[in-house]
C-alpha cells in the first residue's frame, strides 16, 4: 500500500473528528452522525482499488 493513501486517510479522519466534535457541541448530533458516516464511506471508496488488487493477488497465489 502506498504511503500517500495512509496520509489521506489520516487527514480525512482528523477532519471528520473535528467536524463531529463541533457539531456535537452545537447540539447537532444527527448532522455529526451523518458527517461520520460520510467520512467512512469516502474512505471505503478510496480503498476499493486496493481491495481489488489484494483479491487479484490472492487469486494469483492460489491459482483460482
Amino acid at each position: 500500500m502506498e504511503f500517500d493513501i495512509v496520509i489521506k486517510i489520516a487527514i480525512i479522519g482528523l477532519l471528520i473528528a473535528v467536524i463531529n466534535q463541533v457539531l456535537s457541541r452545537l447540539g447537532r448530533e444527527e448532522y455529526a452522525m451523518l458527517t461520520t458516516i460520510s467520512g467512512i464511506i469516502a474512505i471505503l471508496l478510496m480503498l476499493i482499488p486496493y481491495a481489488n488488487e489484494l483479491f487479484d493477488n490472492i487469486r494469483g497465489i492460489f491459482d483460482f
